[in-house]
């Protein structure tokens, strides 16, 4: 049997990858939460593991099989379960999702049994006398008997079953891992008071003209250091902004900072365009886009916004309005990530933007790929067709910095040129790179070598 293993993340990842599953309907009741064993919570060395494990492809299966027998399918799958692991606990909680819960004395024995179940399930399940396979994604979450939030257990279950879906194995999160980010309810209760009390910062990551050889623009980047946690990174909070209705007062926060920054920099002798990302929930949201407008032209500030092409095929009619009510007033328009969704030319002819920023995916194996040069170089030539500059995103080596300058990219941003870095660290960042230039050197940016940035 596969064991499991612990990877970088924190995360123990059974090695299960979602498939099939069993025989005949035994009903069970549904529950909100499973009844936890008496006798198991508080004993040493006990751990409790709830599993939610969901039919992947439920809508499928029910248009091969009718209604009332995809009904009765989570049915099937509960009770061979239980006829494999009889200790454990189990209640159907919808048509395609079940709850498992069971405590045994660690992590890696929780998912060792899981990953038993999955493994009984790969054959091909014998419906009315035909087979048809079960897709199934587990999410697992372990919590030491003494810790009895049975909410943020059943929140982490239901993070690790997201991402389980989009990495197509099973997933564990350990919730006695206090540096961990996937306490969605904490998150949603503590980011009001985290946006008042000033525990959030931007860093900032220059963008550089290619044929100019100087900083052009920067990105700003926001992040939240946490009393408890530490430093937590926009992938772990900006979805938990969005869920919790947060995201709006998030990125009015980070309007008006930028604005200051950009201030102070331009007082400093550096006017530069700096860079924010807008969520796609608040391209449609008419009161967000009416009091940033408001800011941004009391302001007096160079501005620019990344908006990301999916978040405008969310709901374009109103997403190109008001994307053409920021352009009028100023702020400059990117596309960010562009080709890794599914990319529109459609949608991309009518958006008011002066950038697109082609996603690092397809910038990091540049020279190294067959592939990856054909799509840059046909981006960069759809780019200027449209009137578009182009930024390479995650820009790493020199190798790939030349290739860009052949390819006729206008504009370069990573690891290469700088991390991303403090306020005040982007000033003197900037300040270094003016002193090189009076001195008729050349710019800083491009004479470090790559291990520099790397290694800081």
């Amino acid at each position: 049997m596969p064991s499991a293993n612990a990877n970088r993340d924190g995360r123990t990842e059974p090695a299960i990858a979602a498939d099939t599953a069993g025989p005949s309907p035994a009903p069970a009741a549904p529950a909100k939460l499973p009844a936890w064993g008496r006798g198991q919570r508080g004993e040493a060395g006990i751990w409790r593991i709830l599993c939610l494990c969901e039919i992947g492809n439920f809508a499928t299966l029910r248009r091969h099989l009718g209604r009332p027998r995809a009904d009765a399918l989570v049915q099937d799958v509960a009770t061979q379960i239980i006829d494999l692991c009889p200790d454990i606990r189990i209640v159907t909680a919808g048509r395609a999702l079940i709850e498992i819960a069971f405590e045994r004395d660690s992590p890696e024995a929780g998912a060792a049994d899981i990953d038993r179940l999955r493994t009984a399930f790969l054959k091909p399940l014998d419906l009315d006398g035909e087979p048809y396979t079960l897709h199934l994604h587990f999410g697992i979450a372990a919590s030491p008997s003494d810790d009895s939030d049975e909410v943020r257990l059943t929140e982490a279950a239901e993070s690790a079953l997201e991402q389980a879906r989009g990495q197509g194995k099973a997933v564990m999160l350990d919730l006695s891992r206090a540096d961990l980010a996937f306490d969605k309810l904490t998150l949603m209760r503590e980011l009001p008071r985290a946006i008042a009390k000033g525990e959030m910062f931007l860093q900032y990551q220059p963008k550089v003209h290619v044929r100019r050889q100087e900083i052009a623009s920067a990105e700003a980047l926001i992040r939240w250091q946490h009393p408890q946690r530490g430093l937590i990174l926009p992938g772990d909070f900006i979805s938990v902004a969005e869920e919790a209705g947060e995201i709006g007062a998030l990125t009015i926060w980070t309007l008006r900072q930028v604005i200051a920054d950009q201030k102070r920099l331009a007082a400093d002798g550096y006017d530069l365009t700096l860079f924010l990302n807008i969520s796609g929930m608040l391209l449609a949201d008419a009161h967000f886009v009416a009091e940033a407008c408001e800011i941004v032209t009391s302001s007096g500030a160079k501005l620019g916004f990344e908006i990301t092409e999916t978040a405008v095929i969310r709901d374009p009619d109103s997403a190109i309005r008001h994307l053409q009510t920021f352009a009028d007033i100023g702020v400059q328009l990117a596309i960010d990530d562009y080709g890794a969704g599914l990319s529109s030319l459609a949608y991309l002819k009518q958006l008011p933007a002066r950038e697109l920023k082609i996603d690092k995916m397809f910038v990091l194996q540049l020279t190294s790929s067959n592939r990856d040069p054909l799509i840059v170089r046909s981006t960069i030539d759809l780019a200027h067709a449209l009137e578009m500059e182009v930024t390479a995103e995650g820009v790493e080596t020199p190798s790939a910095l030349a290739l860009l300058s052949v390819m006729g990219c206008d504009m370069v941003q990573g690891y290469l040129i700088s991390r991303p870095l403090g306020f005040d660290a982007f000033r003197n960042f900037l300040a270094e790179d003016a002193a090189r230039a009076t001195s008729g050197e050349s710019p800083s940016s491009f004479i470090r070598p790559e291990s520099f940035w790397k290694r800081a």
